[in-house]
């Protein structure tokens, strides 16, 4: 028996750190995202972390927060996200990419930084975010953050309702 209707879309909460004005990455990620099937809440550039609170209390359908970071302030930004994630008006796993530190050298110091901060995943590479998504999908609210594709964990952690941040943590 076909289908009479299509089935719902799913939703992501897209924007780019607060201190941050750089939005051509941000345009192609959401274009790319709609183009494999996402609804796209595209906040545009300069987007602190009260306004991604405000969406995701608009849109709670929403399964992901995604904020992208080319001016490597991205730490600085995010700052008052695991207040507003154990309040729970950040309710979804939120995933960054970019430029995520200042200087061309890169250190797992930083990623572990931005666990502590409340960050679920980094994604390295922008063509991985459906497959991080669906990842995070299938694990229906409980996930191991920091295990990017690559295989490298960084920090696990037990997410679920009403345990944003309350979970276990192992830094590897």
């Amino acid at each position: 028996m076909p289908w009479t209707t299509a089935p719902p879309r799913r939703l992501v909460i897209l924007g780019v750190a607060a201190s941050d004005c750089h939005v051509v990455a941000n345009q192609l990620i959401a274009r790319f995202l709609r183009d494999e099937g996402f609804e796209v809440e595209n906040l545009g550039a300069c987007t602190p972390v009260e306004e991604f609170a405000r969406a995701c209390a608009r849109r709670p359908e929403a399964e992901a927060l995604l904020v992208g970071s080319l001016n490597g302030h991205i730490h600085e930004d995010l700052r008052g996200l695991r207040e507003a994630k154990r309040s729970g008006r950040v309710h979804c796993p939120v995933v960054v990419g970019g430029n995520l530190s200042v200087g061309s050298s890169k250190s797992p110091a930083s990623d572990r930084r931005l666990y502590t901060l409340g960050v679920d995943r980094i994604v390295h590479d922008p063509a991985t975010l459906p497959a991080v998504l669906a990842q995070l999908r299938s694990a229906g609210g409980h996930f191991i953050a920091g295990r990017a594709l690559g295989g490298r964990a960084v920090v696990e952690r037990s997410v679920g309702a009403g345990a944003s941040g309350a979970g276990h943590a192992r830094v590897s």
